[in-house]
């Protein structure tokens, strides 16, 4: 049996549902919309992740008797309310950003249409999974930006919870990534998953030359020896001697690594292991894979600054109700406006418009357009690109979204953003959005 993903959420979006079902509004149609209305500070760009993993706790978002059982015994909600519970799916429509999708200020990138009660318990779990995704593939995507090619695996599941850790494997993955630590992530979403061997195993032998002979016994010749647990020379020395010149790869992970990876270099050359890889891992972030650019690293490791977004470790996304039907049957929009957290109302349309040559020019938000319009209005020097495509139809969800193949499709979905993006959009330095929000009427 599917493990329910109800009772993750607050309470308050119960007792909303509750308080709504005695006031007898609980049917009214409603717009909610998730965004962020800024990016993290400094960035320049976001990525949306966690589409297809939300997709899916939608989809088992129900309440069993134990959930219900426990709402009763500690008084959460009435009994009408229970019943309400106990009959729950989400029927309604929603729309969204392409997963892998790049994101502005303002951008609609999720957008639910039902009934306020059967939208408002999603706000927590909605904003649990885009928050934390789109915090880790932002900051993956800057990542892969300065790495030039040279492969990154996904090495955080021991900085993060066991349940987090999936997940960022995944949003990594989408925005770039190659590979994981993580079994799980390769389990359930198709992710490639690496790994040999920590300072452990070379600890426990009776010299780093016994741990190389019992690892490449094992593996084979191809595999990747860790060649600092002691002395770097002397362990690249050792490898070299237990595996031959066809040592598939070396690890380091500590010491000044543009010196050390130069001097690795040369002496792997010497020894005649001109074709054996290095990979370097040791807290690397994106200013440390950039300032590593010109030097001989085949391939990258990441763990802690990933998985906590590299110092943005979620995405300031909010989830608001933007528009209802009025007794007549009309939308209304609705805004917050306190300050700071001033919010635009309404139904709206997005889309990027390009420039003749396909680079972004402008994050377009189209005020009163319907989410569920998918044409594309064509710009005399260029065009525009609709952003928003429906996940969700009458409860029903696109499913090519959702597993192993809804992640490869999100994979490839990032890299053609990724192209469209200003030059300016790879900086590393602080500034601006690259491309500005605009809104225009629909």
């Amino acid at each position: 049996m599917t493990e329910s993903s109800a009772f993750r959420t607050d309470r308050y979006e119960l007792t909303m549902v509750d308080a709504a079902i005695q006031s007898g509004t609980a049917d009214r149609e409603c717009l909610f919309e998730a965004f962020a209305r800024r990016l993290p500070d400094g960035r320049r760009y976001g990525i949306v992740a966690g589409t297809g993993r939300l997709l899916e706790l939608i989809r088992d978002f129900r309440f069993t008797d134990a959930e219900l059982t426990w709402l009763r015994d500690n008084h959460v909600v009435r009994t009408p309310t229970l019943d309400w519970l106990a009959d729950y799916a989400f029927r309604g429509n929603i729309w969204g950003y392409q997963e892998g999708e790049a994101y502005f200020p303002g951008s609609p990138l999720f957008s639910v249409e039902g009934n306020f009660a059967d939208a408002v318990v999603l706000e927590t779990l909605v904003l649990s999974v885009l928050n934390y995704d789109s915090a880790v593939a932002s900051a993956a995507a800057r990542m892969v930006s300065v790495s030039l090619g040279r492969p990154i695996a996904e090495m955080g599941s021991r900085r993060t919870s066991e349940y987090a850790a999936v997940a960022a494997a995944r949003a990594a993955y989408i925005a770039g990534f190659a590979s994981t630590s993580n079994l799980e992530a390769g389990r359930s979403w198709g992710i490639p998953t690496m790994g040999t061997a920590a300072h452990s195993f070379t600890l426990l032998h009776d010299s780093e030359a016994d741990a190389f002979e019992a690892q490449v016994a094992a593996f084979g010749s191809s595999t990747t020896l860790l060649v600092d647990t002691y002395n770097i020379q002397a362990g690249i020395d050792r490898a070299v001697a237990v595996a031959g010149t066809g040592l598939g790869s070396i690890r380091i992970d500590s010491g000044d690594l543009p010196t050390v990876v130069a001097g690795a270099r040369a002496q792997l050359d010497s020894l005649g292991a001109v074709n054996t890889h290095i990979t370097v891992t040791s807290d690397l972030d994106e200013y440390s894979i950039a300032a590593l650019s010109a030097s001989p690293v085949d391939a990258f490791g990441v763990g802690t600054s990933l998985v906590t977004g590299s110092g943005a470790p979620a995405a300031g996304m909010v989830y608001k109700l933007v528009a209802h039907r009025n007794d007549a049957g009309e939308w209304v929009s609705v805004a917050k406006t306190s300050a700071a957290k001033v919010s635009v109302g309404g139904l709206k349309r997005a889309v990027r418009r390009l420039d003749a040559s396909g680079t972004a020019r402008a994050e377009v938000v189209l005020l009163g357009g319907d989410p569920a319009d998918t044409t594309e209005p064509a710009e005399e020097s260029g065009r525009d690109r609709v952003l928003l495509v429906p996940l969700v139809t009458d409860g029903v969800i696109d499913e090519s979204h959702l597993g192993a193949a809804g992640t490869e499709r999100a994979r490839l979905h990032h890299a053609s953003v990724m192209r469209e993006l200003p030059i300016e959009a790879f900086r590393l330095g602080r500034g601006e959005p690259v491309i500005p929000t605009i809104y225009e009427q629909g």
